[in-house]
């Protein structure tokens, strides 16, 4: 069975939402939740489009439904003064666990949600990020070497790359086989259509 993609970046808010969910999504229809966090970025650059907080209208309504979600989730949640923040720091370092203990990676990548959105932690600093991976039992120098290793940071360039060839556009977005489904907001709807084999 197909797993459920996951496709994020570190600084949507939809994406924090979705993080709190998707492994309980996967785990009640029986497949593997697959992380993986791109640069939302590489997408606008083929589109054309800009973030939600950088877009008038849709910066106010965004953030009003982030507050709204976060009360009725019962989560924690707090945009950092300068969102949203680049994330290439830590993206490398979600690959560069990746690399070494897989089943980490995912654990991580909620680490840096939690923190970004609770305590404001800045992913676009990679001593910061790599301030975590005792946390995850690595060193800190040696993740921090690690992030400007040149194959981590190809690797990472691909990555968004195959995001955007396979028509990868927004953050979150979700891919089972060949069905995609963009947003928080679909995540009804992919489980429905994982239960149903589609219609």
């Amino acid at each position: 069975m197909n797993p459920i993609e996951f496709w994020f970046d570190f600084s949507s808010g939809y994406a924090f939402f979705a993080a709190q969910e998707i492994d309980a999504l996967a785990a009640r229809v029986g497949r593997q939740a697959v992380w993986r966090p791109f640069l939302l970025g590489t997408a606008y650059k083929v589109t054309g489009s800009r973030g939600l907080s950088a877009t008038p209208l849709k910066r106010d309504y965004s953030r009003h439904d982030w507050a709204r979600l976060a009360r009725r989730m019962g989560v924690e949640f707090r945009l950092p003064a300068d969102h949203p923040r680049v994330s290439l720091p830590a993206t490398r370092a979600f690959y560069w666990i990746d690399e070494r203990q897989p089943e980490m990676a995912p654990a991580f990548a909620r680490r840096v949600f939690a923190l970004y959105y609770g305590a404001g932690l800045d992913t676009a600093s990679a001593e910061r990020v790599a301030a975590l991976a005792p946390e995850f039992g690595f060193q800190t120098d040696d993740m921090l070497l690690g992030l400007s290793d040149p194959d981590l940071k190809d690797r990472v360039k691909r990555i968004g790359e195959e995001a955007v060839g396979r028509g990868v556009f927004g953050s979150p977005f979700f891919i089972v086989g060949d069905e995609p489904f963009w947003g928080w907001d679909r995540m009804a709807m992919l489980e429905d259509w994982i239960r149903r084999g589609g219609w």
